[in-house]
């Protein structure tokens, strides 16, 4: 799929500030200080610009506390008062000011000295567009001006994006997917990703990648969720050019690009956000709410206009200039409640009494109605693992406005029922079964995340009991009953080709497996779910519409074996599963069917492809007019052990 497009000019020119000595006017302050700007980007921050006819860089940063801020960097060896910024007579605590002779890459922080104690301490620029390699902590000045090639995938990626359409999502985290080794494993460069992963993506199957966050961050081994640059990709894998190039290439073969997306909290690093002007500014000022206790960091304080208008910003940022298709928010519910992660007396209740986040709330709907009006087919995910009612219903309706969910309930379910032995399945079918009460309630997605393979967990495929033969087979069973499950699907990488250990940062993944056939059928069998997911309306279509699900059977118990119906909007567009959650094979297994003819097997976990033994119904198997469940027609099928067999009526 090739939406290459004639280049977008290189050159842009630098704004002029000599009439107003400013890149902000008072309508931007007024937004700012109603916490409804979105587009802080092109006005805080370093930006290079010309005044006077003279080049150079004009800089602003809110620090309504401090009593004085100047510039410093590699251009002033550092030294403080050398380039002073002026505050804006306003009131609206920004600070500004035009400094000749600067320009692209220069290094550069902010020195403030706060009203309060004579605190004094160098920040990094919140809104800055590039930083320097972790650890060393400078911001730089950097133009963002870039030739995209995508426009033919931008104009039609509200179809690409479609909830009714495929959505099959490879999570990533960009510094431990494919390491090279001869070269102190060190990570590929955005540049290089933008040929291995991209290949590999478009190999696999996989409509969507989404990155761990590659916004800047301190601690690596946090993966991206403690973050510190808002406004720029981390550095550690090249340029903000190089990480366009990257979202360019995915977008030229056809790939969506989700980003995860942290608004909730950040960390104290004395560089950052954290007592930025001597105050609690951007966390809250209360000790019941500022700090996280399960991530140890700061929360953001969501009830002050600015630090909305710096976030919502953010979000639209990644949208507007590396052209992301999609943000996953992380730790939604960590901010509607209060009281997450908190004992009682250890949170502070709403003015109604309540453990409900209003002022998150408020802001969560005011960002997806931002990105909805301003962003056409780009996607809002939220992450979130509670029972909170209308996570993807429209604001209008008292939704929060997302566009999809992760479904938590259905991974944690999914998960305890397979790494039962199989003896024991009979006794919990509800594990497997329960989630089709609520799956169309919201618009969900069925994520195998990053968090089921780290901290001791294991892998997936190392969850499975059993030998190592039952364990892949047990992996193969449990991606097919994915697939065919209503939800978009998010596989974290590495268990597309059955990685026996669990994730590591530090560590590239197994690739080393692929020369064994077993790995390679694991890999082969997801692909083939993928292209099949994709090819047939009935798998995707009505994901949260009830008329796209129909159970055939789930009282077998004993045998641990349930059939479904997955249909589309044409009534020809229908596909039935049958899952053998045991290692017994099960011949002349009768399945009900709502009409006649051939069924086709258009996929069998079991196929010796796969790493399977070979078990299965030759094809396909002819309808006998022998009532089942309740239909006219049934199959006698053969169900291979651990297997799970997809058929399509012939000619559908």
């Amino acid at each position: 799929m090739m939406l290459d497009e004639e280049d977008e000019p290189m050159q842009q020119a630098l704004p002029d500030v000599t009439r107003t000595g400013s890149l902000i006017t008072d309508y931007d302050v007024y937004l700012f200080r109603q916490g409804s700007h979105s587009r802080l980007y092109e006005k805080l921050g370093s930006h290079p610009a010309v005044s006077g006819g003279v080049q150079g860089t004009f800089f602003s940063v809110w620090a309504p506390n401090a009593a004085e801020v100047s510039v410093i960097g590699d251009f002033n060896r550092w030294e403080g008062g050398r380039n002073p910024l002026l505050a804006r007579g306003d009131d609206s605590g920004i600070w500004e000011g035009f400094i000749p002779g600067i320009g692209h890459g220069a290094l550069y922080k902010y020195r403030i000295t706060s009203r309060y104690n004579n605190y004094t301490v160098d920040k990094g620029d919140p809104f800055a567009h590039f930083w320097e390699i972790p650890p060393k902590t400078a911001s730089i000045i950097w133009d963002l001006a870039y030739p995209w090639r995508d426009r033919g995938w931008m104009r039609c990626r509200e179809e690409q994006n479609s909830p009714d359409g495929s959505i099959s999502i490879y999570e990533v985290h960009l510094g431990s997917w494919r390491k090279v080794p001869e070269e102190e494993n060190r990570s590929l460069s955005y540049r290089e990703a933008a040929t291995e992963l991209v290949d590999y993506l478009l190999e696999t199957g996989f409509t969507h990648v989404e990155f761990l966050p590659v916004m800047e961050h301190p601690f690596y081994a946090s993966w991206g969720y403690q973050t510190l640059g808002y406004f720029a990709p981390t550095s550690r894998y090249g340029t903000p050019q190089d990480f366009m190039h990257l979202v360019d290439a995915l977008h030229h073969r056809g790939i969506g690009v989700i980003l995860d997306w942290v608004p909730s909290h950040f960390p104290a690093d004395g560089y950052g956000l954290s007592y930025f002007d001597g105050t609690h500014l951007y966390e809250h000022a209360l000790p019941g709410q500022r700090y996280h206790p399960e991530w140890k960091s700061y929360i953001f304080n969501l009830g002050r206009n600015e630090v909305r208008s710096f976030l919502s910003s953010s979000a639209a940022f990644w949208l507007d200039h590396y052209h992301a298709d999609g943000l996953r928010v992380d730790a939604v519910s960590s901010m509607l409640y209060l009281d997450y992660a908190r004992s009682a007396g250890e949170w502070i209740p709403n003015v109604y009494g309540g453990r409900e986040n209003l002022e998150s709330i408020r802001f969560l709907r005011k960002v997806n109605e931002m990105v909805h009006a301003n962003f056409p087919g780009a996607l809002v995910i939220a992450e979130e693992a509670t029972s909170w009612p209308g996570v993807t219903a429209p604001t209008v309706t008292g939704g929060l406005g997302f566009d999809l969910k992760w479904n938590m309930g259905w991974m944690h379910d999914t998960l305890d029922y397979f790494v039962l032995d199989p003896a024991f399945r009979k006794y919990r079918p509800d594990l497997l079964t329960f989630s089709i009460w609520y799956a169309f309630q919201e618009r969900y997605i069925l994520p195998l995340s990053h968090d089921e393979v780290v901290h001791e967990k294991s892998s997936l495929a190392g969850k499975m009991p059993g030998d190592e033969w039952q364990k892949r087979a047990n992996l193969r069973l449990l991606y097919g009953y994915m697939f065919t499950h209503p939800g978009k699907k998010l596989l974290f990488m590495g268990g597309e080709f059955g990685q026996w250990s669990e994730w590591s940062h530090d560590a590239g993944l197994q690739w080393h497996l692929l020369q064994y056939p077993p790995h390679q059928g694991i890999l082969q069998w997801v692909t083939d779910l993928n292209h099949l997911y994709r090819r047939e309306p009935a798998l995707h279509e009505r994901d949260a519409d009830p008329g796209g699900f129909e159970w055939v059977d789930f009282s077998d118990v004993e045998k641990s074996v349930v059939s479904y119906l997955r249909r589309g909007l044409s009534a020809d567009d229908v596909v039935l599963v049958a899952c053998n959650a045991t290692p017994v094979p099960r011949y002349g297994y009768r399945v009900g069917v709502p009409f006649g003819g051939f069924w086709e097997e258009v996929l069998n976990s079991d196929a010796v492809e796969y790493g399977g033994s070979g078990v299965g119904n030759l094809g396909g198997v002819e309808a006998e007019q022998v009532p089942a469940h309740g239909r006219p027609w049934s199959l006698p099928l053969t169900l291979p052990p651990l297997g799970a067999v997809i058929f399509t009526p012939e000619g559908a």
